[in-house]
């Protein structure tokens, strides 16, 4: 089929992402099972930065391979001929990268505008009071499920319901509180679109549903542990305030951008049982026990870093990509 100029640019673009996305995808699937168990037996806040590194590797490196080679190497060696075919192959590839986008936005989007349709009706619904050890207003609810969470995405605001504020002690309160601070602290309202945005490897499979399970399983961990910071009196207090929530029967969708303090859609039974578990006694990590993995990975790292940079800076890099775009166009 003959496409013009740009059409055969955008088609390359979506044919490099979906081959390369779904090469890198296979590696993530393969190391997936070692990924786990190096964040099972690492600290919840390491563990939940690991695997969303992991998790974001596919999305990352083809955007850079799109962005730092495809389109600079079309634009600057591609000749302004009109109607020059491409192959059935690429066609089919690019077909499947522009379905898999288009998956991605339609998530987006969605996840977009039910949290500010979510976020409006409880600003129009809730009033917004001073509490003590809080910087900013908290948005007290009145009416609708009960809720506790932080919500939004550039401005992501602390909201509850009058029916939790009335359940909880004040002790209780504080420590949710701190609970849902440490996830407006390490963003993870923004990590959640960041999933959302990551395209799957496949058309309407996805195949990162574990490590994605595991990350928020260990994010919530990591903020009960900010939250308590070693205090025992703070742990029971939290426990009991996570019990005292599931009991009210918090219902928030998993599409909302929200970092809830606890959610039955997102959580199963015993993630709560584990998580009371967790608070009622007390942690041993190893001192540093992944330091050594951790060496090899910065040193990877910066060996490829610096191979990069050599290919970037090389003249005949460019020219390189180029002549591979012009066999996977034929």
């Amino acid at each position: 089929m003959a496409l013009p100029y740009l059409l055969r640019l955008l088609c390359l673009c979506f044919a490099t992402f979906f081959l390369v996305h779904a090469a890198s995808a296979i590696l993530v699937w393969i190391g997936a099972p070692a990924a786990l168990r190096v964040a099972e037996h690492s600290k919840p806040g390491f563990a939940a930065k690991f695997l969303f590194l992991f998790r974001m590797f596919p999305f990352a490196l083809t955007l850079f391979v799109v962005l730092g080679f495809c389109i600079p190497s079309y634009l600057w060696l591609e000749p302004l001929a009109s109607g020059e075919k491409v192959g059935y192959a690429c066609l089919a590839a690019a077909a499947m990268g522009l379905i898999v986008w288009m998956m991605s936005a339609f998530r987006v989007g969605f996840s977009l505008l039910r949290t500010s349709r979510y976020m409006t009706s409880c600003q129009r619904d809730g009033q917004e009071i001073a509490v003590e050890g809080e910087a900013a207003p908290v948005l007290v609810v009145k009416r609708g499920a009960p809720v506790m969470a932080v919500a939004g995405l550039v401005h992501p605001k602390l909201i509850v319901s009058r029916s939790v504020l009335h359940k909880l002690t004040r002790e209780q309160r504080e420590a949710a509180f701190r609970h849902e601070q440490a996830h407006q602290a390490s963003r993870d309202n923004l990590k959640r679109f960041l999933y959302m945005l990551a395209p799957d490897a496949l058309p309407f499979v996805s195949g990162f549903k574990k490590i994605e399970r595991s990350w928020a399983r260990y994010t919530e961990w990591a903020a009960d542990d900010h939250a308590v910071a070693g205090n025992s009196q703070r742990a029971l207090s939290l426990a009991a305030a996570l019990v005292s929530v599931a009991k009210l029967g918090v219902s928030q969708q998993p599409s909302y951008l929200l970092s809830s303090l606890y959610s039955p859609l997102i959580a199963e039974d015993e993630d709560l049982v584990v998580r009371v578990d967790r608070l009622l006694r007390e942690q041993q990590y190893a001192e540093k026990p992944l330091a050594p993995l951790v060496q090899v990975a910065r040193n990877i790292a910066l060996a490829a870093g610096s191979l990069v940079v050599a290919a970037l800076i090389w003249p005949g890099s460019l020219g390189s990509v180029h002549q591979i775009l012009e066999k996977l166009i034929q």
